[in-house]
């Protein structure tokens, strides 16, 4: 029988009393693609991070390559071949494509680098795992997402590397850059390679992994075959609940329109566009990526103008110059990049849920902090926000959590239309389930919603109508329970009514 690239024996890892590992097994083979899902606060990361030797363990053993290792440091991981593909990328954006894969690691000639055999074996790589041409010389700015998690891997590989772990590889990715990575990952392990994913999205899970570890609470619930459990059954290991209670009921009076847009156009993105948004509603909005969903989004927000059309905000018909202007009136954006965009990572807790609302705790430009505090800690609670306190900087708060946080700023600013912009977006089940219940909150007290998601399942179950977009047009209006998700992605594909019927 084969020797295990890596073997973790009955890991536990405490931090002061709590216990984050109790036995946990992890066993990955040469030639595999192997996952390791749970939700938030189940041990995936504190698994990784002892395999990385950024913590060490409590007690258990650790092989690789059938080898103990006693000193588990990131230097000796790494000299050992184990590799980590981190989700934020860690390249330096003025760096050339070669340097970024051979840095620490470089073509000497005498005392200096050597860029011509930098350059050849830099394509020479490219070529050969990803037959892939990719200049270079080509700065990393320049390059997409996707290109830039292949230099990560590549810049491993380089360096002989036998296991790759990749943490949330694809949460920046859109679905072609994703299928493409996929399409490395899997010559990769047919080339020997043992691959670790981490990913909370469960259909990726499911089409890329060979088998998959399931941890909950910290400890081992099953190592399955993606190929033969459904995904209703990771989730219902993951969660110890039926995949079926993901989306909780909601019965809310429609009301009336909060937004009302009329034959709204804007050159190249989108065009003749009506609709409109009730209050207690939760309308979908879906489109194939170029459609124009995100345009309108955005148009609605005050980030761009349209060409022509009317938009009414609570009866009044108005074009918003700004964002500020838009939030003034009680719109509100939760982004799809809610790290770069939604929250200001490096800020406490406090500072970001009332960032956009200031003024009501200030007077003669002084912001009164007992105000604030009291404030802050009454979205806390009514959010259910896990965090050690409103100091906390939201960089140390889980996806879910962070999530919540952008939601608090935008509670503090009392605002009544929320536009959503995937905002499950690389979170766990659990904290999947926290937000739509969040949502149905926010319904039932009269907001109005308008949801962006490229999960369809997930429009399908929580939404009381849903647009679909095609090519800049809005091409079908479903109301609840008439469409699946497989009827949606006709529909956003451009098929024929009775293709979706």
């Amino acid at each position: 029988m084969d020797v295990p690239a890596i073997e973790m024996r009955s890991i536990c890892k405490s931090f002061g009393p709590v216990v984050a590992l109790d036995q946990v097994d992890l066993t990955v083979r040469s030639g595999e693609i192997h996952g390791i899902i749970g939700q938030n606060g189940a041990g995936k990361s504190t698994v990784i991070k002892i395999l990385a030797g950024i913590y060490s363990k409590t007690s258990g053993e650790i092989r690789v390559a059938g080898q103990a290792i006693e000193q588990v440091t990131p230097a000796a991981v790494e000299r050992l071949g184990i590799h980590f593909i981190h989700q934020d990328r860690l390249l330096v954006p003025s760096a050339t494509v070669a340097e970024a894969i051979f840095t620490g690691n470089e073509p000497r000639l005498g005392p200096f680098a050597n860029y011509p055999a930098m350059n050849r074996r830099a394509k020479a790589l490219l070529r050969s795992y990803f037959d892939l041409e990719l200049p270079p010389r080509a700065l990393i700015n320049t390059l997409s997402t996707a290109q830039q998690k292949v230099v990560q891997i590549t810049r491993a590989l380089a360096q002989d590397a036998k296991v790759l772990v990749l943490d949330e590889p694809t949460a920046a990715l859109v679905n072609r850059e994703v299928e493409s990575l996929f399409q490395v990952l899997r010559r990769l392990r047919d080339a020997g390679i043992a691959i670790i994913l981490i990913s909370h999205y469960m259909q990726e899970i499911a089409d890329v992994c060979d088998r998959v570890t399931v941890l909950r609470n910290g400890r081992n619930v099953g190592v399955v075959d993606p190929k033969e459990s459904s995904i209703e059954e990771l989730v219902a290991l993951m969660t110890d609940r039926d995949a079926a209670d993901m989306y909780p009921a909601r019965s809310v009076p429609i009301g009336e329109p909060l937004l009302d847009v009329r034959d709204i156009s804007l050159a190249g993105s989108y065009a003749a566009v009506s609709f409109s948004l009730r209050a207690g509603e939760i309308l979908g909005l879906v489109g194939l990526l170029g459609a124009g969903e995100k345009q309108i989004v955005e148009t609605l927000f005050g980030l761009r103008r349209c060409d022509s059309g009317t938009i009414r905000y609570f009866g009044k018909a108005e074009r918003f110059a700004s964002p500020v202007a838009a939030v003034k009136r009680g719109v509100a954006l939760l982004p799809e990049d809610r790290r770069a965009q939604g929250v200001a990572i490096d800020l406490p807790l406090s500072e970001n849920s009332t960032l956009a609302s200031l003024e009501r705790f200030s007077k003669r430009g002084f912001v009164s902090r007992q105000a604030e505090a009291l404030a802050v800690d009454g979205l806390i609670d009514e959010l259910s926000i896990v965090t050690p306190g409103r100091d906390v900087p939201v960089r140390n708060l889980s996806g879910g959590n962070q999530q919540k946080v952008v939601v608090a700023k935008w509670l503090s600013c009392q605002s009544k239309i929320f536009l959503l912009d995937e905002p499950t977006v690389a979170v766990d089940v659990g904290a999947k389930v926290e937000i739509y219940s969040l949502m149905n909150r926010l319904a039932g007290e009269g907001a109005g919603l308008l949801l962006l998601s490229s999960d369809l399942d997930e429009v399908v179950a929580m939404c009381d109508r849903i647009l679909v977009m095609h090519r800049g047009a809005l091409v079908r209006t479903f109301g609840k329970g008439e469409v699946t998700a497989d009827q949606l992605l006709a529909a956003a594909s451009g098929a024929r009514d009775e293709a979706v019927a």
